[in-house]
C-alpha cells in the first residue's frame, strides 16, 4: 500500500477554538484512505498557531525533514 503524510495548519485563535485543525486532519486522512494510501500516525503533522506567511513552522520543518530523508518518492 502507498503511504502518505498529512500536514494541517491553523493560525488564528478562532480557528484553534473551533477545532478546525482536527476536522482538516480527519478530512485529509479520510481522503488519503479513499485514494488507497495509509497514513502512519507519526506522519500526521499539525501546526497550530503558525502563520502561513512564514515558512519557519515546526510541522513544516518536520515535513521537509521527512522529504530530505527520502520518505516521499514517486511510486
Amino acid at each position: 500500500m502507498k503511504v502518505a503524510a498529512i500536514y494541517a495548519r491553523v493560525s488564528s485563535e478562532q480557528q484553534k477554538e473551533e477545532n478546525t485543525i482536527a476536522s482538516q486532519t480527519a478530512a485529509l486522512v479520510e481522503f488519503a484512505h479513499e485514494q488507497g494510501y495509509s497514513v502512519p500516525d507519526e506522519w500526521v503533522i499539525e501546526d497550530e498557531g503558525f502563520s502561513g506567511a512564514s515558512l519557519l513552522r515546526p510541522g513544516l520543518e518536520r515535513m521537509r525533514d521527512l522529504a530530505a530523508e527520502g520518505h516521499f518518492r514517486p511510486s
